[in-house]
Order: structure tokens, then sequence, then C-alpha cells
């Protein structure tokens, strides 16, 4: 009897919103009763566990699922054993080595100081990178305050737009990677139809956000200048207007470039330029 994939996706937070948004859109529905820990997909054989994010990873290894939506961070700092087959364009972060304002130095004069970190693995990696040891200070949730608090005398932690380092008088010395978040799947899996299924679903989703359908209408005669701008995925579908001296242009951009590709096809003398999204998609 065939048992339906187990995919673990956190239990809260704005990842645990965004999961569940990704699963949705790549027709992978399901509804969670009263905060339960499980919950079963409709019309797919797929079950849903809700766990803490920094768990998934060794879940995943041990088998105790098959897939888990986490952060790269959570994945390198457990050391365990999955393979990484999505990034899913969610979730950005970035793991930074921070210190004092009045800290003027670099990372190889941490050595022998005190961190605080819920990424001990990671920082004693990093250290290890620039010559340097330190005493570090295993932490769950927030570690900015263990500075003025003589706990430590540098921290190493995800940082965001940089607002709660000021608020504590803390800046970055220095940045140890950028991490998002990823799907990953137990060793053994790669065979799997039904596991490939879902991947590619939610490859689809990650692709379509990434993407827009340019529309424009274009002079005939301007039409390769114009392909040259938005040359698209393989290449732009044209259109025949009933003015045959026009022809209307569809073409996928990626969203980063959307308004600036906007803006060279007008002043090419494009016209109707419209930007229409993608809710899904194959390449």
């Amino acid at each position: 009897m065939k048992q339906d994939l187990k995919i673990g996706i956190p239990s809260k937070g704005r990842l645990a919103e965004q999961a569940s948004s990704l699963l949705n859109q790549a027709g992978i529905r399901f509804r969670r009763p009263n905060r339960s820990l499980f919950a079963k997909a409709g019309q797919f054989p797929v079950d849903i566990t809700f766990l803490r994010p920094r768990d998934i990873p060794l879940l995943c290894s041990e088998g105790a699922i098959d897939l888990g939506i986490t952060g790269q961070d959570l994945v390198e700092e457990s050391g365990a054993e999955t393979v990484q087959r999505l990034r899913l364009g969610i979730g950005g972060c970035r793991l930074a080595v921070c210190v004092p304002e009045n800290f003027d130095a670099d990372v190889p004069q941490l050595d022998g100081k005190k961190i605080a970190t819920s990424f001990p693995n990671i920082t004693r990696k990093f250290l290890a990178e620039h010559d340097a040891s330190a005493h570090l200070v295993p932490l769950s949730g927030s570690v900015e305050v263990m500075i003025q608090l003589g706990v430590a005398d540098a921290i190493v932690d995800l940082v965001e737009t940089g607002s709660t380092l000021a608020a504590n008088q803390l800046k970055i010395l220095t940045e140890i990677g950028s991490y998002e978040s990823v799907l990953i799947q137990r060793p053994g899996m790669e065979s799997s139809d039904l596991v490939n299924r879902v991947v590619r679903r939610l490859e689809g989703v990650v692709i379509a956000r990434s993407y827009s359908l340019l529309e424009y209408n274009i002079a005939r005669e301007l039409l390769a200048a114009a392909e040259k701008i938005t040359p698209g995925f393989d290449s732009p579908t044209i259109s025949s207007l009933e003015d045959e001296s026009m022809c209307a242009v569809r073409v996928m951009v990626a969203n980063r470039e959307i308004i600036e590709t906007m803006e060279q096809l007008e002043q090419l003398g494009a016209s109707a330029i419209l930007q229409v999204p993608i809710e899904n998609c194959r390449l």
C-alpha cells in the first residue's frame, strides 16, 4: 500500500504563511484544523506536518518527513544529511557578525572573544576560516542585547534592515552569507515520481513569481530593435494587428528588469505596454 508523501513546513510565523501560500499556488491545498500538527492535502497524496523550522532538516534526514521547507541557514547549521531540491525565492536573510559601534578591528581580532549566537556551527566554521577561535555562547531567540548584558563581546545573528542593530548601538563587522528558504529532501527519494512531481509544481510557482508577461504594440519596422530589448525565454510571441504596419508582442520578462524594460520600449516607440502577472508556468 502506497503511503502519502510527507512534507514538513514551519508551524508559525511569516515563513509558515509563505510556505502555505506556495504549496496552495502549486495545487497542494490543505486546511490546518484547530492548530493541529497534521493536515491532509485535498485531491493530492500529500500529508503536511507542522514543525519548528530548526527541526525540519534533522527530521528530514531521519526520514520522519520526505520533503521540508526551511531556511538554508538552518540546514547548514544542523549539519543534517539532506538533498536541496529547490531554492524558493522567499525568506531571504543575511547572517552577520555584529559588534559594538566603537569596535575598530577585523575578524581575526575576535580570537579569544565571547560570541553569542543561535548558529554556533556556522560561526565556528567561519572563524576557523579566518584563523580565529572564540568562546561561543549558544542562545535561542534574540541575541542583540547580549553585549549590553556583558554576556558577549560580539554576536552572530540574522540581519534584515539593521534597525535593531542601530537601536542596540551595534554595527555589522562582516557578513557570513546570504540565505533563503529551500525545499529539501531526505536522501534516497531521488527516483520518486511523486517527489519529482511536487518539486516540478513548486518550481513552476517559483519561476512564475520571478517573471511577468509583458505585452506591447510596436511598429513592424521597429520589431527587430524591440526583440533585442525583450528576447523572451525562448523567443517572443508576435501577432499581427489589423493595421499591417503594427504588431503585438507578448514576452516573459524578469520582474527585477520590468520597469527599466518598459521605459526602454517606450523610448523606442512601443505603445499599450502592459505587465501581466503569471500565476504558474512550465518552462
